[in-house]
């Protein structure tokens, strides 16, 4: 696997505070106090899937824990899910290499999801992982599960979601767990820009898993993700700051200047406060 060509873990620590806390370091502390997303007394479960962003995640948690900015506990979680061997082969190296402790439980959701979700697993296999994580993270008695969403993730579920779904939301930095009791989902890397973690794990020397479902890679064809990616790279060619402003859309919303709205009551119309 290439280990002559990959850094000391003392490096690659350095390296993440040093070489990228401009990109990466400044930023997930930022996230992590703007969004209150740790406080004091926490026991966070890391979900760790083997790609480069949860990777990047547990190592910017271990830094976290070890600067005692703040007093909290950790855990380092991974399902696997199905993962051919050599692939959770691959995920436990590079969690050796890192120095991240990660507790792997077994799961059949690659097998369920393909069975019963047919032509579409990928969202069927998602509610199920994150389930899954949920209950391993509370069995952990932690009371939060951290993932290793980005920049990226957020402004592309965005225009995901106005252009497949006809309505404008998206991916929130916390979240309460509807099913598991006194559970939270934080995602701290939300201000990290995705390429910032490709340069870093590149400059680590190690592989990280790419997408290691079993279903999809015998399916052909991109996802409406992927259609998305390369729409806002294409406009990103007349206007390079076109993620931030999709960002600063989700913070600037007019009320006094769309057609409607939901909340926990429903659907409303500019009608109802148009003679206010």
């Amino acid at each position: 696997m290439g280990e002559k060509m990959v850094k000391s873990q003392l490096e690659i620590e350095r390296s993440l505070i040093k070489t990228y806390k401009k990109r990466i370091w400044t930023k997930f502390i930022r996230a992590i106090k703007e969004y209150e997303l740790v406080e004091k007394g926490d026991k966070i479960a890391v979900a760790i899937s083997g790609g480069k962003d949860s990777l990047t995640l547990a190592k910017l948690f271990q830094e976290l824990k070890k600067h005692k900015k703040f007093d909290f506990d950790l855990e380092f979680i991974a399902m696997d899910p199905g993962y051919k061997k050599e692939k959770l082969d691959q995920m436990l190296y590079n969690c050796e290499k890192l120095g991240i402790p990660v507790k792997v439980h077994q799961s059949d959701i690659f097998e369920v999801s393909e069975r019963i979700a047919g032509e579409n697993p990928c969202y069927m296999c998602a509610r199920m992982r994150r389930g899954n994580l949920y209950a391993k993270a509370q069995e952990l008695g932690c009371n939060k599960l951290a993932l290793g969403h980005h920049f990226d993730d957020v402004i592309e579920t965005v225009m995901l979601n106005i252009i497949f779904a006809g309505d404008f939301k998206t991916m929130m930095p916390k979240l309460k767990a509807q099913n598991f009791e006194n559970m939270e989902l934080i995602r701290p890397m939300y201000l990290i820009e995705e390429e910032s973690i490709i340069r870093f794990m590149k400059s680590t020397g190690l592989t990280a898993m790419d997408c290691a479902c079993t279903v999809t890679s015998k399916k052909s064809g991109g996802s409406k993700r992927d259609y998305v990616k390369q729409l806002i790279k294409e406009l990103k060619k007349e206007n390079e700051v076109v993620g931030i402003n999709i960002m600063r859309a989700t913070e600037n919303v007019n009320m006094g200047a769309i057609l409607g709205f939901k909340d926990n009551l429903g659907k409303h119309s500019f009608l109802e406060r148009y003679d206010d």
